[in-house]
């Protein structure tokens, strides 16, 4: 029999991220007085502290038989897929199905997580630093609702095609293991009367033991109980744990992606992501939680402005992206993305760039006086049943001064009047005023005569900026029909984090039908064409911690 590989920790990962995302208001089941414990996903009394990642499953056929129904024919075929492979590497290939041999017996829900080897006998650590990335090993933990149904198992294990059973005891738990086996080995406890624990690894049955039995496991810790929590949800279908720090080292090691250590050490700061999917009629409800390590210098700063841009915003918006603080947020942003090469946008090449177009310094002539709410949100100004040749958007930009302070106004005032400076003479556009609801405005227009930018007041803190196609009359005055009166946004953007921090929203079917994109993937057409809309809401908590709320509206299967 040739060894199978194990398949790495992007596939891992990429199969429950696909339960959580494709899959991916509440009533909350942490009540005053209950135990804690019961919020966990199931087994985590048994999960080492250092595990990676794990994901509790429900067990409910019903809740299954939803989520099928959700995506189109092609999101359901690569569903079906990574389950089949994630059953296969711990039941299938040993003998075991699990409608047969293990839903007759099992609990409402099963977790799996994800271990990595650790390096010599180093004890568990909230955020382990002595591991090897280079391997991983699976742990499935199974409630038992059934006792002696559960027992069979271990009493008449599927006969092996190679090797054998053998018996042996650890810490005063029976474990049955496979031996002379080729490939990936089998390892089977029971723990507690009340949990059935299979691995993939004789050790990594060792090390849940010692989590036990030491109460070194994610139930014990620091943080994690306590914030995730926040997330619990009734009947929730999923229940996810990221250990941000091992996760980063992982991703620090593969190959061509190497994370140098400037940025290995700001993730270091994040001690854990975590939360909980729920399925609704129309979608998927996730509900998370971040927070830092214990140990980190680093704060949150609790600023939860947003929430007002989207009543100035027209009905037939496509996306919206707001936020509390522009200022802060590219502080935020250039501190951990300071030395990444897989940033997006790098810092200082920004910041030289506005230089160069425009010879303002982007931080002290422009975002100083930006520490207002703000948004950047996609407005068509062709009809919604227009072809997607002639399809023709703008982009506009809001943005409230840090104080309404005539000082402030000055500022953004000169920074205006440069920009018009530089458009007109370095790049022979017109610089014209006008109106638009008897209100004054500036417009660019390009050499070839067509408008291409809009800017000015809506009111005496607010600035606004439209690029592209002509949509300044759509937010001035301010609209009849504005995006937050809508029943697509309520029903999308979660409503329950206020204030907020941030929200988003994106018309996904509306968007993809008037920006193809070509250059995806027949897999990401495939995810993108099963989303109808995308709302997000996130909130700080406090100066360690913040949520995230985000609901994805899914078409339903034919």
């Amino acid at each position: 029999m040739k060894k199978k590989n194990k398949p790495s920790l992007v596939l891992t990962l990429s199969a429950a991220g696909l339960m959580i995302g494709a899959g991916s208001a509440a009533y909350w089941f942490f009540t005053q007085g209950q135990p804690l414990s019961r919020n966990l996903p199931a087994g985590a009394n048994l999960i080492p502290q250092d595990a990676l990642f794990a994901v509790s499953l429900t067990t409910n056929t019903q809740q299954w038989q939803k989520l099928q129904e959700f995506g189109t024919p092609e999101t359901q075929t690569e569903l079906d897929k990574n389950l089949v492979q994630l059953q296969q590497r711990l039941l299938t290939n040993n003998g075991y199905n699990f409608e047969k041999d293990i839903q007759p017996w099992v609990g409402d829900e099963v977790t799996v997580a994800v271990l990595a080897s650790p390096v010599g006998n180093a004890a568990p650590k909230p955020v382990a630093t002595d591991i090897d990335t280079s391997e991983q090993s699976i742990v499935m933990v199974l409630p038992i609702k059934n006792l002696e149904a559960a027992k069979s198992i271990l009493a008449q294990p599927k006969p092996l095609k190679q090797g054998k059973w053998i018996d042996r005891t650890y810490q005063g738990i029976p474990i049955k293991q496979t031996e002379g086996q080729a490939g990936e080995k089998f390892a089977a406890a029971l723990i507690d009367q009340r949990f059935l624990v299979i691995t993939d690894n004789a050790k990594t049955t060792e090390r849940t033991i010692d989590a036990y039995k030491n109460q070194a496991s994610l139930a014990t810790l620091g943080s994690f109980a306590v914030n995730f929590s926040k997330t619990s949800s009734y009947q929730s279908f999923a229940k996810f744990y990221i250990n941000v720090p091992i996760a980063a080292k992982i991703a620090a090691k593969a190959p061509n992606q190497r994370l140098p250590a400037q940025v290995l050490t700001q993730l270091q700061n994040n001690q854990g992501l975590a939360g909980t999917v729920t399925l609704e009629p129309q979608g998927v409800r996730l509900k998370g939680v971040s927070w830092l390590n214990p140990n980190s210098k680093r704060v949150l700063a609790v600023e939860n402005k947003a929430g007002s841009m989207q009543n100035r915003l027209p009905s037939e918006t496509l996306m919206m992206w707001s936020g509390s603080n522009l200022k802060r947020l590219w502080a935020d942003y250039v501190s951990t993305s300071k030395g990444n090469p897989l940033s997006p946008i790098q810092p200082e090449q920004l910041r030289q760039s506005v230089k160069s177009l425009t010879s303002l310094d982007l931080d002290r002539d422009l975002l100083s006086w930006m520490e207002g709410e703000f948004s950047i949100a996609v407005i068509p100004n062709t009809p919604q049943d227009a072809k997607p040749d002639n399809f023709r958007a703008g982009l506009a930009f809001m943005v409230k001064l840090s104080d309404t302070k005539d000082g402030v106004r000055q500022s953004a005032e000169t920074a205006l009047q440069h920009l018009d400076d530089v458009v007109k003479n370095q790049y022979q556009f017109k610089v014209e005023s006008g109106t638009v609801a008897e209100k004054p405005v500036v417009n660019w227009i390009s050499p070839f005569g067509t408008l291409t930018a809009t800017h000015g007041w809506l009111d005496k803190n607010v600035l606004f900026f439209t690029l592209g196609g002509p949509i300044s009359d759509q937010i001035i005055p301010k609209p009849n029909n504005t995006l937050a009166s809508t029943f697509t946004f309520q029903q999308t953007v979660p409503q329950e984090l206020n204030p907020a921090k941030g929200l988003f929203f994106l018309d996904m079917e509306r968007t993809v039908k008037s920006f193809p994109l070509n250059t995806a993937s027949p897999s990401q057409q495939a995810l993108l064409a099963a989303i109808r809309t995308v709302g997000v809401t996130t909130a700080v908590n406090d100066n360690r911690s913040q949520q995230y709320d985000i609901f994805l509206e899914l078409k339903k299967g034919k």
